[in-house]
């Protein structure tokens, strides 16, 4: 059986989900605990964050790596294209998204910990020690997220600016390839990844970022969505979510 290890809040495990499912390989989501995961992750892969995924025998850290080892290992379905050009800005793109990811984790947990607790609901989850003791664990997380993933007031604001770079750099990329794609014509890893990578500001449905009703976010968090929005590669995230991200396992996982 595979297990992906995982947050079901993270946009870098939620990439990991994707691309699973678009190679349609059976696998259970299984969370781990903030701040204790990093024992596991040490253990398991000599380093500290997630997604990990367990193959069998095989234990593959880093969304990046987990999807070089399914195209080697299972090639059905690839992500990546034989010719080599393609291939190559492919993994370009896979990197810069991954740079994007780190800003969009750090100026979207900045928004929404200030406005409201609901990031905290999802990672406790619905049972277990942390939701049993939610009154001591809320806070305890809240203060390791901060100093983890450093979200004072200037880390987000300088955060907000590299997103904003590496955003215009990517519009430009899918208007020159015509706008249906990031790279070539048909979904692969690039899509994945820059796709997953946005779908916090655009609160995507039926993913760990769509909002409830009762939840409100700040001004400048709706105003930057719309922003987005009114890009061609706001509209592209919308568009690829809708018609090719077919989940197989539940987000929430167990």
């Amino acid at each position: 059986m595979r297990i992906l290890y995982q947050f079901p809040l993270s946009h870098f495990c939620e990439k990991a989900r994707w691309l699973l499912d678009f190679k349609q390989l059976e696998y259970v989501a299984h969370n781990l605990v903030p701040g204790v995961h990093r024992a596991f992750a040490q253990l398991k892969t000599r380093q500290n964050s997630l997604p990990i995924l367990k193959d069998q025998q095989q234990w593959i850290a880093d969304s990046s790596m987990i999807a070089l080892y399914l195209d080697e290992k299972y090639p059905e379905h690839s992500f990546l294209r034989a010719q080599q050009d393609l291939r190559d800005q492919a993994l370009e793109t896979n990197q810069l998204a991954n740079e994007l990811g780190v800003h969009v984790r750090r100026w979207s947990l900045s928004q929404a910990l200030a406005m409201n607790d609901s990031a905290l609901e999802v990672m406790i989850g619905e049972s277990g020690y942390l939701r049993q003791f939610e009154k001591y664990s809320k806070p305890i997380l809240k203060t390791m997220m901060s100093r983890s993933y450093q979200l004072s007031p200037q880390d987000a604001a300088a955060s907000k600016a590299q997103m904003q770079s590496i955003i215009e750099q990517l519009n430009q990329q899918l208007v020159e390839n015509h706008g249906r794609y990031l790279v070539s014509e048909r979904l692969g890893l690039a899509d994945i990844a820059v796709c997953s990578m946005l779908a916090p500001i655009l609160e995507i449905e039926t993913t760990p970022w769509e909002r409830d009703s009762q939840v409100q976010q700040s001004d400048e968090f709706n105003e930057y969505k719309q922003q987005l929005l009114a890009l061609p590669l706001g509209q592209y995230v919308q568009r690829i979510y809708m018609t090719e991200r077919r989940a197989r396992v539940d987000w929430r996982g167990v």
